[in-house]
């Protein structure tokens, strides 16, 4: 997940996009995030990655509902708490809803030591209200 601008390949596996910040400054191309799977793709600020990547599956059917998910990820506005799920919507949410929806152990998972991970209550929470 990240910005429509920040990856110039043409065939970046966009899945959805959504607008930042407010839905209506969303019909800016700047004001626009992208969530993208693909083959040999790469995240752009891995780099910033702290104690990852953390396996949370050996099981290859739990693996693929995980990729089938990402197509489905609810495009809600990135940084607003728009459903009222009690945080904002971001790249934590998505992933959480997708773990979640997939039927991970969410109890399991947890952020890295010292780490947090803002929007993560978000995507758990619309997982259950939707389950």
């Amino acid at each position: 997940m990240g910005p429509v601008w920040n990856v110039t390949d043409s065939d970046r596996g966009v899945l959805c996009e959504g607008p930042v910040g407010s839905a209506r400054l969303g019909r800016f191309r700047a004001l626009r995030y992208e969530l993208r799977c693909w083959a040999g793709g790469r995240i752009p600020d891995v780099a910033e990655a702290v104690d990852s990547p953390v396996r949370t599956t050996e099981d290859p059917a739990r693996a693929v509902r995980v990729l089938e998910l990402l197509a489905l990820v609810p495009p809600l506005v990135w940084g607003r708490d728009e459903l009222a799920l009690g945080e904002m919507w971001n790249s934590n949410s998505a992933v959480a809803w997708v773990l979640a929806r997939s039927g991970h152990d969410m109890d399991a998972i947890r952020p890295p030591a010292g780490g947090r991970a803002p929007g993560w209550g978000a995507g758990l929470e619309l997982a259950t209200r939707q389950a």
